[in-house]
C-alpha cells in the first residue's frame, strides 16, 4: 500500500488519469465533430454588410431578449418552417482569436425569435422604423428604442435612406431621419437570417407535442373556419396594424383600401403571394410574398382575407377557399413570366 502514501506517485497516476480520460471523453470527439460537421448545401455565408451589423447586434445586447433556435415543440412553429438542426450553426465560426460570439442562441425569449426574421419580415423599412422606436409598428412592444443608431438631416445626399417616422414618435427631431450606417448594418444581419431550404429528399424533423387546438367556428356539418383574426395577427399586422390603419407614409392601410373591397380577389391573392411595390413612388415600402414566404396554405389565405374584407367597417364579399386555391395557380403562372 505504499503507492497511497507516496505523493508523487499518487498525484502522477491521478493526473495521467485526467489526461487519458480528456483525451478520449474531450478532445478526440471534438475533432471528429470538427470533421463531421458540414453547413447545408445551399446555406449562405453572411457578406460584409452582414458581419458588421452582427457585432451592432452583440454590442447592444440583442441576444439578451432573441434567441436563435426554433426548438422542435409545436408553439415554436410560428418562428420557422422547421426545428433547427445542428447544420444550421456549422457555418458560423469565431469572431476572432479571443471573441467567441459564434452562434448567437440565446437562453431568454423575452422578445421573439430571430431564426427565420429575413423571410418573416423581409421589408428594410418595417425594421429601420422598428429600430428608431418599437411602438410605432408593435404598440405594446416592451424593447428598448434606437434612434441614436439614426440621425436627423435638412439636405438630402446621395445614398441616404430615408425612415417615414410618424411626427408623434419624433420627439422634436425635425427634418428627415435617416438611417446610420450601424442601422442599415444591423438590418442587413437580420435581413440575412433565413432558415435554409434543406436537400431534396431529405426528411424535415418534426414539432412536437400538437395540439388540435379551436382555431375558428363553424356550423354542424360544415367544416371548420381558420381564425382568420389570428392569422392576420401572425402575418399582417405588424405593418397594417391592429386597426387596419396602416402607418402614414410607411404602411398602407387596409381599411377602405380599394384593393381589399374589390369583389375581384386576383390582385388581392397576387399582392399577398407575390408582393407588391407598385406604391414605392408614394413612399411606401415594397411589400413582401407575406404567402409564399411563410408557406400559407388557400384555406390560410382566404381566412386572411375574408378577415380584412369585413374588419374595420370593411363590408366586402368573402372569398372562398376554392377561389383562392384556384387564384394561386393563376398568380403563380403570372409571376413565373
Amino acid at each position: 500500500m505504499d503507492f497511497f502514501n507516496n505523493h508523487k506517485q499518487l498525484f502522477t497516476a491521478a493526473f495521467l488519469l485526467f489526461a487519458v480520460l480528456t483525451l478520449f471523453v474531450c478532445i478526440i470527439p471534438a475533432f471528429n465533430n470538427e470533421q463531421n460537421n458540414a453547413p447545408l448545401p445551399n446555406a449562405i455565408p453572411l457578406d460584409e454588410q452582414a458581419i458588421l451589423g452582427k457585432a451592432v447586434f452583440i454590442a447592444n445586447g440583442c441576444v439578451a431578449c432573441h434567441t436563435q433556435q426554433v426548438r422542435n415543440v409545436d408553439m415554436d412553429k410560428v418562428w420557422g418552417s422547421r426545428p433547427s438542426i445542428a447544420a444550421d450553426y456549422a457555418d458560423i465560426h469565431r469572431t476572432d482569436t479571443w471573441r467567441n460570439t459564434a452562434t448567437l442562441m440565446g437562453t431568454e425569449r423575452t422578445g421573439p425569435d430571430l431564426t427565420n426574421i429575413g423571410l418573416r419580415q423581409p421589408s428594410i423599412d418595417w425594421h429601420l422604423v422598428h429600430l428608431y422606436n418599437p411602438r410605432i409598428v408593435v404598440k405594446e412592444s416592451i424593447m428598448p428604442a434606437y434612434p441614436f443608431l439614426f440621425e436627423v438631416k435638412n439636405k438630402l445626399e446621395e445614398g441616404d435612406v430615408v425612415v417615414n417616422v410618424p411626427d408623434e414618435f419624433r420627439n422634436g427631431r425635425k427634418g428627415k431621419i435617416i438611417a446610420g450606417a450601424e442601422a442599415l448594418q444591423l438590418v442587413a444581419y437580420l435581413k440575412a437570417l433565413k432558415q435554409t431550404k434543406l436537400p431534396d429528399g431529405t426528411p424535415e424533423p418534426d414539432f412536437l407535442y400538437k395540439k388540435p387546438g379551436d382555431l375558428g367556428s363553424a356550423k354542424k356539418g360544415e367544416p371548420k373556419e381558420l381564425n382568420g383574426a389570428m392569422l392576420y395577427t401572425n402575418n399582417c399586422q405588424s405593418c397594417h396594424q391592429g386597426n387596419g390603419e396602416g402607418l402614414k407614409g410607411a404602411f398602407p392601410a387596409l381599411k377602405g383600401s380599394k384593393i381589399v373591397l374589390d369583389d375581384n380577389p386576383e390582385l388581392m391573392v397576387d399582392i399577398i403571394m407575390n408582393g407588391y411595390s407598385a406604391r414605392e413612388n408614394e413612399g411606401y415600402g415594397a411589400m413582401p410574398a407575406v404567402g409564399t414566404n411563410s408557406k400559407l396554405k388557400p384555406e390560410e389565405i382566404a381566412a386572411i382575407m375574408n378577415h380584412e374584407k369585413t374588419s374595420w367597417g370593411n363590408n366586402a364579399k368573402k372569398v372562398t377557399t376554392e377561389q383562392v386555391k384556384e387564384l394561386m395557380e393563376v398568380v403563380k403562372v403570372k409571376a413565373s413570366k
